[in-house]
């Protein structure tokens, strides 16, 4: 479809790949094409794959983009807060199909989509950000606080716990994991599944169920934006 990110529907099921070098770093050239992607499986009427390349999904954002400065780095954050609140509120189903390492944004996705598949294997998925230095945002917290497992919400965002695939179970990024070469043909099964949903019940069902959540995000990400000086 384009430089980063490929679309192809097939019988109802719109699968979207990110394809951005070995990391597949999230910048805002791939949050555009991620966008598109979602306007055109809307245009469609599909249930969405949201996958990346064999052995890693994404590794967050783009740590070149992240060290220009503090106001770069603010930029592509609330990017991808929106396009994870946008991920939240889809109108269709949505299926995370984890092919491997989900760190950071990466992590973020599986959190803000309806239904996850990983794989097995010596994978690592979590919210590394403390690790690192960085003080999560208020919208990062909300989205791990929503999805997360409470046992395992301190663990992950404050302590930046870092889980195998199994362990992603458990901690609530992923919903189950399966074997390498199992990944798109489970993806494609929940899909053809989901297909039979009456999507208007569903969309309004999924607005109604997270319209509490969906404000608070809304107001964590302006929050953001004015400490880190994005808004006037």
């Amino acid at each position: 479809m384009t430089d980063f990110v490929d679309y192809a529907l097939n019988d109802g099921v719109a699968t979207i790949v990110i394809t951005n070098g070995k990391a597949n770093a999230l910048r805002h050239e791939v949050f555009e094409e991620l966008n598109r992607a979602l306007d055109q499986a809307e245009q469609d009427k599909a249930v969405v794959i949201l996958t990346g390349q064999p052995g890693i999904f994404s590794g967050g954002y783009d740590l070149k983009e992240m060290q220009k400065g503090m106001k770069e780095a603010a930029a592509l954050v609330s990017v991808g807060s929106k396009f994870t609140r946008r991920l939240a509120a889809f109108p269709f189903p949505i299926i995370g199909a984890c092919s491997g390492h989900a760190i950071a944004k990466g992590a973020f996705i599986m959190l803000s989509v309806d239904y996850r598949v990983g794989i097995e294997g010596s994978f690592k998925l979590g919210l590394n950000e403390v690790a690192i230095g960085m003080t999560m945002h208020n919208a990062g917290i909300e989205i791990a606080r929503h999805r997360l497992a409470p046992a395992h919400f301190y663990r992950s965002v404050i302590n930046a716990e870092i889980y195998n695939p199994e362990g992603a179970v458990s901690a609530g990024f992923l919903d189950e994991v399966v074997a390498p070469d199992q990944l798109l043909s489970r993806a494609n099964e929940l899909a053809q599944g989901f297909r039979k949903l009456n999507m208007r019940a569903h969309a309004q069902t999924k607005l109604k169920a997270k319209a509490g959540y969906l404000e608070l995000l809304d107001r964590c990400i302006e929050i953001d934006s004015e400490s880190l000086g994005l808004t006037a």
